[in-house]
């Protein structure tokens, strides 16, 4: 399965770098054709829509991992009653997620956000309509779900190419034909319903047997909420970590300096694809190996996980935080190089820390203890609110990035050590895979790329990187080694 898993990462990767680009060229012109407040009032509805997927109940991630063990069982039967299960109370979940959303729609934008009253009027507009497009989101996370587990991630990104560069596309589009916000966010509704077609046509055609009459079946479900159950608590306060700092500063600072942050906040976020693109294909092979009894190979495959994340992040975090300035103004314009540096440089190294969590993230999920991250980011958030409301009250937006930054460095450390507990040998293997090296190594490659003139900074990548990935990565040439996995039948 180790080629499997190679070209699964790699197509989940490409699918993603595609829209990327798009938003790339065209969040610059959204930016002038919308202006900095509609803007911020745009990347509010993303946010929105993001959070009130917590109504998943962790269904989504727990379809998944069931479905992947049914099928390393051999016990194939049981797959149409986990996803119906699933698919069926994703809809009655949606359904209340729209009524909750609508209640709060006049409080949030009228009291909570900092929105100019000019613009109350179309956000409440917008929020209005996204409301109807949770329970699509959710019913599509089931089924896309049901193809991951089967590891049919070129069916799954078939679907998510186009609906991802709508998001960007939809909104340039509409800024060139003079469109209102509402009337984007309206057609990016009706596309979160063709895709929710789409995965459900798709699913049915390489698992048939998912083509009966929907279903609750009150055991499965009850075995689906037992593992999602601590997922949901990821889902609910994971995003209100994520967006606390975005709600705090367009609470006590302006929508004008949620612009200035959004921006570099969603460049540099969208290299989560890479950690994403890896983990959403190991994630059911986790799964697999636990369900066959090969801990050897689960933690062999964690550990070259991390280092892989390592190789390829840590350059690239690099050249972001040493040419931080130069990128916002090439992209943006001088303002927004002003304003968001520094914000850029400190969540470029947070990206970086958090993409290595993803990996006892998902270990920690596939091992059955899907409380702890949990329990985590709960005791987090405690903490989190009163950081990142001082820090935004006292250095705004690069006060926000200082505090996400911490939060995900603690996060990071906290399921490294819980990974190691139930997994004591992971530390052995992540030695083995030379993945204390390659921290060292990109420490100092961050450390001399801001210490260095600008036009030396690219030095340190070549004359330290390089060399630390080749002797690292020398043994192991091909993605089969490369994921430690050879020999791995895609059907055990």
């Amino acid at each position: 399965m180790g080629a499997l898993l190679a070209r699964n990462a790699f197509l989940n990767l490409a699918s993603q770098a595609v829209p990327i680009l798009v938003g790339v060229l065209a969040i610059p012109y959204i930016i002038h054709g919308l202006g900095v407040d509609r803007f911020g009032l745009l990347s509010l509805a993303w946010v929105i829509l993001g959070y009130f997927t917590l109504f998943d109940l962790g269904l989504g991630r727990a379809t998944t991992k069931f479905v992947a063990e049914a099928l390393a069982s051999g016990n194939q039967n049981r797959v149409p009653v986990i996803v119906w299960s699933s698919v069926t109370a994703q809809a009655i979940l949606g359904g209340l997620a729209v009524l909750v959303l609508i209640t709060l729609t006049p409080l949030l934008v009228e009291r909570v956000l900092n929105i100019p009253k000019e613009l109350v009027s179309e956000a409440r507009s917008i929020f209005f309509t996204l409301a109807f497009s949770i329970p699509m989101v959710l019913m599509a996370g089931s089924f896309s779900g049901l193809l991951e587990a089967g590891q049919r991630f070129d069916l799954v990104n078939a679907v998510r190419v186009p609906l991802n560069l709508s998001s960007f596309l939809l909104p340039a589009l509409g800024v060139w034909l003079g469109w209102g916000l509402p009337a984007v966010v309206l057609l990016l509704v009706v596309l979160r319903g063709l895709s929710l077609l789409a995965f459900y046509g798709l699913g049915a055609r390489t698992f048939p047997e998912i083509r009966t009459r929907p279903r609750l079946d009150s055991a499965q479900l009850r075995s689906l909420l037992g593992f999602g159950g601590w997922v949901t608590v990821t889902s609910i306060v994971g995003p209100l970590l994520v967006y606390l700092d975005r709600f705090m500063i367009g609470a006590l600072r302006s929508t004008a300096a949620l612009g200035y942050y959004t921006a570099p906040y969603e460049m540099v976020t969208r290299l989560w694809i890479i950690p994403s693109s890896l983990m959403s294909t190991v994630f059911p092979a986790f799964n697999s190996l636990k369900r066959q009894g090969e801990w050897e190979r689960l933690e062999r495959l964690a550990a070259r996980s991390v280092r892989l994340l390592l190789l390829v992040m840590a350059p690239l975090a690099a050249i972001i935080v040493a040419y931080a300035s130069e990128i916002l103004r090439l992209w943006l314009g001088a303002e927004f190089a002003q304003e968001g540096t520094m914000v850029l440089q400190l969540l470029a190294a947070a990206v970086l820390v958090n993409s290595l969590a993803q990996v006892p993230f998902n270990l920690l999920q596939a091992l059955g203890r899907p409380d702890l991250a949990a329990k985590f980011h709960l005791a987090e958030l405690v903490a989190y609110i009163p950081l990142v409301w001082v820090l935004v009250k006292t250095w705004g937006i690069n006060g926000a990035a200082l505090a996400w930054a911490i939060r995900v460095i603690a996060d990071t450390l906290v399921l490294f050590l819980a990974a190691s507990r139930f997994s004591p040998t992971l530390p052995r293997a992540l030695f083995k895979e030379k993945v204390p090296h390659l921290l060292v190594a990109a420490i100092l490659l961050g450390a001399l790329a801001l210490a260095l003139p600008v036009g030396m900074r690219a030095f340190p990548l070549f004359v330290l990187w390089v060399p630390a990935a080749w002797m690292v990565s020398r043994s192991l040439p091909g993605g089969r080694r490369l994921l430690g996995l050879k020999g791995f039948s895609a059907k055990e």
